[in-house]
């Protein structure tokens, strides 16, 4: 959570957008995320906000679920790796033989860079959980564990590649997100706001308001990038409550809540390589049919 992942989620609670649509709106971490979608599943939360292919391990074939929108477009994650090996950037080879940190979710967007670029992920590389990440902001804690010598790389969000990169102790080798990963992996996933179909089909203006709090906050930090730190000031820590708002700017640009039939069918290509997805779906059996 401590992160500009999800942020706009974040910020439309905290902000006060989700109450500007009359909803009383809370902010829960659960990990990994695909165990919020399970808890989504099962109605113990109302929406998810999470990585959009990690949906499929708590609703098979889209059965049951459906994005509402984009928190951000494009895949959002970091490889960072310890600087004293002198990795190239966009160099995955580099990898092998690395214990590297993955969370269950963000590890299916690695694993398939690995895989396009020759890379066998399961024999060349160590991938596994960091230490100490239960119950906790992963990625801090996989920043941690570089720092410590615990892992030798590591694959997370942006504040823990900004910290690891920022204290020295890693270099910056992928930026999914602004295309320095193979060919396409930056569509493999985006951060999507999800709801169950039965929230949907039982009370659909109480999703569309999710949806329109969103877009109201993802607004509002387009135009003012500083009111991140408000937004973040109840759940950050100060070390990383001073970098939010810098984040935010830069990924700013990706505020985007429209899912394109063309994102769609690349999150689906992405999931159906991986194994989470046998079909090819409908664009309308992914992604709700009202939006902002």
């Amino acid at each position: 959570m401590v992160s500009p992942s999800y942020f706009p989620a974040i910020a439309a609670v905290e902000l006060g957008f989700f109450e500007r649509e009359g909803l009383d709106a809370t902010v829960e971490l659960i990990f990994p995320v695909t165990k919020t979608y399970q808890e989504l599943r099962e109605g113990r939360v109302d929406f998810g906000g999470g990585a959009a292919h990690a949906a499929l391990y708590a609703f098979p074939d889209w059965r049951g679920c459906r994005l509402l929108c984009a928190l951000s477009q494009k895949m959002y994650w970091f490889l960072v790796v310890r600087k004293d090996m002198g990795a190239r950037r966009g160099d995955l080879s580099a990898l092998k033989g690395l214990r590297v940190g993955a969370a269950p979710g963000p590890v299916d967007g690695l694993k398939r860079m690995l895989a396009e670029s020759g890379i066998d992920p399961e024999r060349e590389v160590r991938i596994g959980p960091v230490p100490g990440s239960a119950g906790v902001s992963f990625g801090m804690a996989a920043a941690k564990a570089l720092e410590g010598g615990a892992v030798d790389a590591f694959w997370a969000n942006g504040m823990a590649a900004e910290v690891a990169v920022r204290g020295g102790a890693g270099s910056l080798v992928v930026d999914a997100r602004r295309g320095n990963g193979p060919p396409g992996s930056q569509d493999y996933t985006f951060a999507a706001l999800v709801a169950s179909q039965g929230r949907i089909d039982t009370a659909p203006e109480t999703a569309a308001a999710a949806v329109r709090a969103v877009v109201a906050a993802q607004e509002a930090l387009k135009a003012d990038p500083s009111l991140a730190t408000r937004a973040a000031k109840r759940l950050f820590p100060l070390a990383e409550l001073s970098l939010i708002a810098e984040l935010v700017r830069r990924d700013a640009p990706y505020y985007d809540p429209l899912i394109s039939r063309e994102s769609a069918l690349a999150l689906n290509a992405f999931a159906r390589a991986t194994g989470l997805l046998s079909r090819e779906p409908a664009y309308e059996d992914v992604v709700a049919h009202f939006g902002p």
